[in-house]
This record gives C-alpha cells, sequence and structure tokens, in this order.
C-alpha cells in the first residue's frame, strides 16, 4: 500500500499516470511537463532527489510535487473511489442521502 493518496497525472503531450510515492514522482518530474524551468517544478525535483537520497521527508517532497503538477495544470480530476460509489448506493436504497 502506498503511503500517499495517488494523483492522476496528464502530461503535456497526452500521457499519463498515477503517482502514489516519491519514486513515482520522480519518474513523473521526467515526463512532458509546461515549464521545467519554473520555480515550483525546480524546488520539486530538488526535494524529490533529497527524499530519495534520504535528507528529506518524503511527505514534504511529496507535497512539493504535488504543488508544482497543480500549478502546471497537470492533475486530473479523479472520480469518486470505488468504497464511495459504493457508500452512496447502499445510502440510496436506505431512502436516506449521503450524510453530510
Amino acid at each position: 500500500m502506498s503511503r500517499f493518496l495517488p494523483l492522476p497525472i496528464r502530461f503535456v503531450n497526452g500521457g499519463s499516470m498515477v503517482v502514489c510515492s516519491v519514486a513515482d514522482a520522480k519518474k513523473a518530474l521526467g515526463g512532458t511537463w509546461k515549464d521545467k524551468e519554473a520555480p515550483d517544478y525546480l524546488a520539486a525535483a530538488r526535494l524529490v532527489d533529497d527524499a530519495m537520497a534520504g535528507i528529506c521527508r518524503p511527505a514534504v517532497a511529496f507535497a512539493a510535487f504535488k504543488k508544482a503538477a497543480a500549478q502546471q495544470g497537470l492533475l486530473k480530476q479523479a472520480g469518486p473511489s470505488a468504497a464511495l460509489s459504493m457508500l452512496d448506493a447502499l445510502w440510496s436504497r436506505n431512502g436516506k442521502g449521503p450524510p453530510g
């Protein structure tokens, strides 16, 4: 099981991948981005490298990666999970709406 929630990424060239670890983030940073010279991209690349070397917390590197991907419009909108869809279906069978 991954330590981080999966981030669906769609690269500029149309390719995509799901990022759920620092190793995945490293691989994704090698993909086609809008601006690999952007400060947030460069910071994410440095922090991911540092996390892989053990000198940065993985959570910090992953957050930096997520921020850089969001700023460049690479994060894909994910639909509800299968578990959430099943829960919604159970609620509607009971004549109730979802809690909230």
